[in-house]
């Protein structure tokens, strides 16, 4: 019988992408997100919650999350993103055009 791995403390999601680790289980995920590094406790969350902890709106802003190797794939309101998923470094905000329409 295979014991169940114990979910370490605390992760910080970009250090390990970089070091090119795989993420493991976790009580805590550390997530960057634009400058500021959250911590969440929870291993995925929709776009819309993503830009909620910023005090960002999805008809405000745009969510890319940048991946390993510097592709940046954009991220929809209720999409669900993975932080244990391969390769997902950080999230990015940009501003809505504000001439639109």
């Amino acid at each position: 019988m295979q014991e169940q791995e114990q979910p370490v403390e605390e992760v910080d999601v970009e250090q390990y992408v970089k070091e090119g680790k795989p993420i493991p289980r976790a009580r805590r995920y550390r997530i960057r997100i634009d400058r500021e590094r959250i911590v969440v406790e929870t291993s995925e969350l929709t776009g819309h919650a993503i830009l909620a902890l910023v005090g960002k709106t999805p008809q405000q802003y745009l969510l890319s999350q940048r991946l390993r190797g510097g592709a940046v794939k954009s991220v929809e309101p209720d999409q669900v993103v993975s932080f244990v998923a391969p390769g997902v470094e950080r999230f990015m905000t940009m501003p809505k055009d504000a001439t639109e329409g």
